[in-house]
């Protein structure tokens, strides 16, 4: 049973995730409101933008922080 699941969320994987997707920010909308439904999505990107850059590089904060603030300064 649970091998027929796996194999139709296989298949069906973006749909599936879209859909959720598509309910949670509904559920959002409708119980917090438009702004701070738009405010934590922005930070739900931000995270995802952040743990997408450190998986590739994993100095990325340490290069971030470098160019931000004069180097050397936050060790």
């Amino acid at each position: 049973m649970l091998r027929k699941i796996y194999k139709f969320y296989r298949k069906y994987h973006y749909c599936i995730n879209g859909a959720a997707l598509g309910l949670l920010a509904g559920l959002l909308f409708v119980t917090l409101g438009i702004i701070k439904t738009i405010i934590i999505l922005a930070c739900v990107y931000a995270g995802y933008f952040i743990g997408k850059k450190l998986m590739q590089d994993r100095d990325f904060i340490k290069k971030l922080i470098d160019r931000i603030l004069p180097p050397g300064s936050y060790r």
